[in-house]
C-alpha cells in the first residue's frame, strides 16, 4: 500500500502542486509570474517607484537575461494583483556586464556573432514606459557609441549618478 501512495505522489504530485503561471498584462510574452494568494497583501493603492540596479547578464550570449526579465515580472505580477499601471514607475540602471543586453542587433552581432536575444524584451519594456539608463562609464570602457544602443535607452554620467538621482526622487532600489 505504501508503494501505491509513493507511485501516486510521484506521478500526480507535479499536477496536484502545479501553480498557474502567466505573462502580461503589462509586458506580454515576457515576465511570467505565478498566481499567488499572499498572506502579506499587496497595497493596490500605493505608488510603486522602483529602480532596478542591473549589472549582471547571462554568461551565454544567446539567452534571455533573467535580470532584465525581472522588471517585466515586477510589472506583470503587480498588475495581475490589482495595482494600476499608472501607480507603477520603473527605471533600470544598466552597467557592468549587463551592457550587452541593450545593444542593437547590429552591434551585438558584430561582437557576439548573433542578434541580441534581449532586443524584444528591451523594446517591450521601453514601450511600457520603463526608463532604461546605461552607465556612461561602462559605455566608455566597453567602447559603446550611441548608434550601438537600442533607441530609447538613455546614457547617464555613471550608474552611481543615476542611482543616486533616482533614489533622491524617491525610487526604491531593487538590486539584481
Amino acid at each position: 500500500m505504501k508503494n501505491l501512495y509513493f507511485i501516486l505522489i510521484l506521478f500526480l504530485g507535479p499536477t496536484i502542486f502545479a501553480q498557474e503561471i502567466s505573462d502580461g498584462p503589462v509586458i506580454k510574452e515576457f515576465g511570467e509570474v505565478y498566481k499567488v494568494s499572499p498572506d502579506y497583501k499587496v497595497d493596490t493603492e500605493m505608488d510603486f517607484k522602483v529602480v532596478f540596479d542591473i549589472e549582471s547578464s547571462e554568461k551565454a550570449f544567446d539567452g534571455l537575461s533573467s535580470s532584465l526579465n525581472t522588471p517585466a515580472r515586477f510589472l506583470n505580477m503587480h498588475a495581475q494583483s490589482g495595482v494600476p499601471v499608472a501607480n507603477m514607475t520603473v527605471a533600470l540602471v544598466i552597467h557592468g556586464e549587463a551592457y550587452k543586453d541593450i545593444l542593437t542587433d547590429a552591434a551585438y552581432s558584430e561582437r557576439f556573432k548573433m542578434n541580441n536575444p534581449n532586443h524584444e524584451l528591451i523594446e517591450a519594456l521601453l514601450s511600457s514606459g520603463v526608463e532604461i539608463i546605461l552607465c556612461g562609464q561602462t559605455a566608455g570602457h566597453k567602447k559603446i557609441v550611441k548608434k550601438d544602443i537600442i533607441p530609447g535607452v538613455q546614457t547617464a554620467l555613471s550608474a552611481m549618478n543615476a542611482l543616486v538621482q533616482l533614489q533622491n526622487k524617491e525610487y526604491q532600489l531593487i538590486k539584481f
